[in-house]
């Protein structure tokens, strides 16, 4: 056998590696370089498939051929690069969207803050109103209590940058009315930033409507009484939602909310710069009284809209909480302009065409009417409390749902009461006459006291509100009268005495008109109530040799004739003084009486009956009733 057929067959010789020898030097000068490699490579890779085909069975050669790719290209890395985003892009999607919507829901609940700037009625509708609202918006992690929520809430925005809001319906309910609605509002879309710590602007027009009238009404009432410790309001709403390209669908979000009494927003406070009342004519001829108010009201919020005119009706308090209030003037107010952060000067007009009945009438069982509580707290400067309440408006541009709303609801505003200082001045008691008390008459009678008769002069200082004409028709008081400081007694003025007044203008511009008051009083009972005192007055008259001033601190009632009939103010405060004159040209010495046509009439063993004209004259401008006078005679000194 020769040599070479008893070797073992050597390793065949590689494709390649012959064909690369073969062809070098040709490839080097006839073909590129790029093209050479691509066909040596193709060359190679199929020689190998062939080589390796060779060594398997034909099945598991066809299994083999299945799983090689078609293409010959090699991947790119760009490829590759976007394939990888688009996985983690779809993952995340899948994770935010699927797998953990409570927990964004979670974050987006806390973390979402919206700070209103300004917020400004556009226009009033039939239905409600267009309100346009101002407000910077961002999400804030801090705010979020869980810490997982709070890592994956950020991400998750992190990721979603901005979502667009489709336009959609909030309805606002009251779960402790029975889920009565409060209103709805027409949010239109609005795109915004929800990365952690990125503000974004957000200026847009909503659609408001009031909800269910009764509704609204009980809890006004609820809240001017004072009885809404907590208001609890639940929001819902269906929104779409888009995140760039990507739609989310519609998602349903509601939310309750609780606001406790600290946060529940207050009546604003305001202040009464002037009060006016001033007399008009009506129509058919009639008199009418006006009061003009200027009230300041606080404004704390940003606020920016102009209220239409408005119509009130002003009621004040009957004899008994029990009875229902009385209606006493008609109010009404401009258009006004309401700005952010910014007072609201409002002046208000109110039309009293004339005095109910049930206001100027005594209530049972007592002798002051609701016209008499009303005044007498206001002039001793105690706040009192009048009741406005919605009525018609005077302007019929203004929507009909407003009336309605405000139609039942009565606010309570205190109005606060104005001491006028002395109301009453220079109360003075001229032309005095004095009744000494009769001897015979019973104890503790009128009779019994002694009795006074004199003029009754008083200026009475109009308060500068007062713009109308007042004519005084009849007084009376109760005076408590004092002598150095100690109360001698009162005297009893509790019968209606005719007066008579006149208007004096001020030349002092600080200063109101005057009201000159004049009334006679005839055997007014002075009722002494210390004996002691009243003798150290008549001590001081008779021998003193100097006059004596009393003091009087009374309560006068005055009846007068005004636009709207006849009223009385009672227990308007007065104090005074009333000097009393001393008796002239030394005292008891100053009587020198004139005895003549002495007669004697009668005699006895002991006694002589006398007659005889006395004459004196009196040294004082005072006058007195002397029943009886003891008479000592003397002989010889």
């Amino acid at each position: 056998m020769p040599e070479t057929n008893s070797q073992p067959p050597s390793r065949p010789q590689s494709v390649h590696s012959s064909h690369h020898s073969a062809t070098h030097d040709h490839n080097n000068e006839n073909t590129p370089l790029l093209s050479s490699n691509n066909n040596h490579n193709v060359e190679a890779q199929e020689q190998a498939e062939s080589s390796s085909e060779s060594s398997h069975s034909p099945a598991v050669a066809r299994l083999l051929r299945l799983f090689q790719p078609q293409s010959k290209s090699p991947p790119r890395w760009s490829s590759l690069l976007a394939l990888f985003l688009l996985c983690i892009i779809a993952v995340l999607i899948m994770v935010l969207g699927f797998l953990a919507p409570s927990k964004v829901q979670e974050y987006a609940v806390q973390a979402a803050h919206f700070e209103p700037t300004s917020l400004s009625i556009h226009s009033f509708t039939t239905t409600g109103i267009t309100a346009r609202i101002q407000g910077d918006f961002s999400m804030r992690a801090d705010n979020v209590k869980d810490d997982s929520v709070r890592r994956f809430g950020r991400f998750g925005t992190w990721i979603a940058r901005k979502v667009e809001t489709g336009q959609s319906s909030v309805q606002v309910t009251l779960p402790d009315y029975k889920d009565a609605l409060l209103g709805t509002a027409e949010i239109p879309s609005i795109v915004a930033d929800i990365r952690n710590g990125h503000t974004t602007h957000i200026d847009f027009l909503t659609e408001l409507a009031p909800g269910n009238t009764d509704a609204i009404r009980h809890l006004a009432k609820d809240y001017i009484d004072g009885k809404l410790q907590e208001l609890r309001v639940s929001a819902e709403a269906s929104v779409p939602v888009k995140s760039g390209l990507i739609n989310l669908g519609r998602q349903t979000i509601s939310r309750a909310m609780a606001f406790g009494n600290d946060n529940i927003p207050t009546l604003p406070e305001y202040k009464i710069h002037k009060l006016n009342f001033r007399e008009v004519q009506l129509p058919d001829l009639q008199r009418a009284m006006v009061a003009d108010v200027s009230v300041e009201l606080g404004n704390d919020y940003p606020l920016d809209f102009t209220i239409p005119p408005l119509g009130f009706a002003i009621l004040v308090d009957n004899c008994h909480p029990s009875q229902p209030l009385i209606q006493l003037a008609d109010a009404t107010t401009p258009s006004l302009s309401v700005k952010p952060k910014e007072n609201l000067n409002v002046s208000v007009s109110g039309f009293v065409r004339r005095l109910p009945q049930a206001f100027t009438q005594a209530c049972p069982g007592s002798h002051e009417s609701p016209l008499d509580i009303l005044l007498g707290g206001y002039i001793h400067g105690n706040n009192t409390t009048v009741y406005v309440r919605g009525s018609d408006s005077p302007s019929l541009d203004t929507p009909r749902w407003i009336t309605d709303l405000m139609s039942d609801v009565t606010v309570p505003v205190p109005f606060p009461g104005h001491t006028f200082g002395h109301l009453i001045r220079n109360f003075t008691l001229a032309d005095v006459h004095f009744g000494l008390p009769d001897p015979f008459a019973e104890p503790d009678s009128p009779e019994s006291n002694p009795r006074i008769s004199a003029n009754i002069k008083a200026l009475v200082a109009l308060p500068e509100e007062m713009n109308f004409n007042i004519s005084v028709g009849r007084v009376r008081a109760d005076a408590d009268v004092f002598y150095h400081g100690s109360k001698l007694g009162y005297l009893d003025l509790n019968k209606w005495q005719k007066a008579n007044s006149s208007r004096i203008d001020s030349d002092n511009k600080d200063e109101g008109p005057l009201l000159a008051v004049q009334s006679a009083i005839e055997k007014a009972p002075l009722i002494v109530t210390d004996d002691d005192v009243f003798t150290d007055v008549l001590n001081a008259l008779l021998f003193g040799g100097k006059g004596v001033e009393l003091g009087i601190k009374a309560e006068v009632d005055v009846e007068m004739e005004t636009a709207l009939g006849q009223l009385a103010v009672r227990k308007i405060p007065a104090e005074g003084s009333v000097p009393v004159k001393p008796i002239k040209r030394g005292g008891v010495g100053s009587f020198t009486p004139k005895i003549g046509n002495l007669q004697i009439i009668d005699t006895g063993k002991t006694s002589l009956t006398l007659t005889a004209s006395v004459n004196f004259t009196n040294p004082t401008e005072y006058s007195a009733t002397v029943p009886f006078v003891d008479i000592h005679i003397l002989t010889n000194g």
